[in-house]
């Protein structure tokens, strides 16, 4: 069974190396995802035997007037249960005039597969406000209003649902989910606008640790991320990442799209961690932007007080 875990792995992480193209994003790319998969996977909820709360702040294109904003607010926990996790999860997301604030829980449960692996299944539940003033926007280069769009857009309650499975070792980790379920769009809602507000995302997430025992305090972690719209190119990001001393990461990512990464965090203590990274895109859009800057935040509590803590390498 482990062989075969391996095999699969390895198999998942040299899959994006394979050239191919890539469009615009759907839904909001996080560049750290490695370190907090419950945003795009419920299964992840709760898995890690502490209470946490995590924050993340992205500003896509810096540089260019209203491009990408993204910030995002996550909340995990176990039970009294310890085969089962809970979660919550609130995006807000503003690009250009539009703005979609998404508030959604998470339920996760967990199955023995073998003594070393678990397999967790988890359900996301929740709904997305969706805003879009287009009586706002101006056409270029004279500033004029555009009479087609004469209505502005505002939904205040669009429900959705998601399912995962993470499937983990201590040194390995395979996950894959859909979010959202439902393909909610405007067509209803106004005549001359028309955009799907939620899309169906297929997220395939990989990675393996490896401890290098001549040198204690050195773990190396490549990791992977497949995704795929109905329509659209599949797009992959695909990084390795060193542990120094357990209290720092450093990564680099190649992402499809053109853009390079660098991963960093810094684990203060036990219980509190702050990273940083940045985005450098090499296509066209390169001369006119500054780059990409992620920050994010994560705070642990233990309070279950429980004898056994795994380690938290992804």
């Amino acid at each position: 069974m482990k062989n075969w875990i391996k095999c699969l792995a390895s198999a998942i992480l040299l899959f994006p190396l394979f050239p191919g193209e890539s469009h615009g994003q759907a839904e909001p790319v996080l560049t750290q995802y490695m370190f907090n998969m419950q945003p795009i996977n419920p299964a992840y909820a709760g898995m890690w035997e502490k209470i946490g709360f995590s924050t993340l702040v992205r500003k896509q294109w810096a540089g260019i007037n209203r491009s990408p904003l993204t910030q995002v607010f996550s909340f995990h926990s176990p039970t009294n249960n310890e085969k089962v996790g809970v979660g919550l999860n609130v995006t807000n997301d503003h690009y250009g005039l539009e703005n979609k604030l998404g508030v959604f829980g998470d339920y996760a449960y967990e199955v023995a597969i073998t003594p070393q692996a678990r397999l967790r299944l988890g359900l996301k539940f929740g709904f997305l406000n969706y805003k879009n003033p287009l009586t706002l926007y101006q056409l270029y280069p004279d500033g004029k209003y555009d009479e087609a769009y004469a209505e502005d857009v505002d939904l205040k309650f669009l429900p959705n649902f998601g399912i995962g499975g993470f499937l983990y070792e201590e040194h390995y980790y395979i996950g894959l989910s859909i979010p959202k379920m439902l393909r909610n769009d405007l067509k209803a809602n106004i005549n001359n606008y028309n955009i799907e507000a939620q899309i169906q995302t297929v997220y395939l997430t990989a990675g393996y640790v490896f401890r290098f025992i001549q040198f204690n305090y050195l773990i190396f972690k490549p990791t992977m991320m497949i995704t795929y719209n109905r329509g659209l190119p599949i797009q992959y990001d695909i990084g390795v990442n060193f542990m120094l001393r357990e209290k720092l990461w450093l990564g680099l990512m190649n992402r499809s799209g053109n853009a390079i990464s660098f991963v960093s965090q810094w684990i203060m203590d036990n219980n509190l961690r702050l990273g940083f990274a940045m985005d450098l895109t090499y296509n066209e859009i390169f001369p006119y932007q500054y780059g990409t800057y992620e920050v994010t935040l994560g705070f642990d509590m233990d309070f279950f007080g429980r004898s056994y803590i795994r380690e938290k390498f992804f």
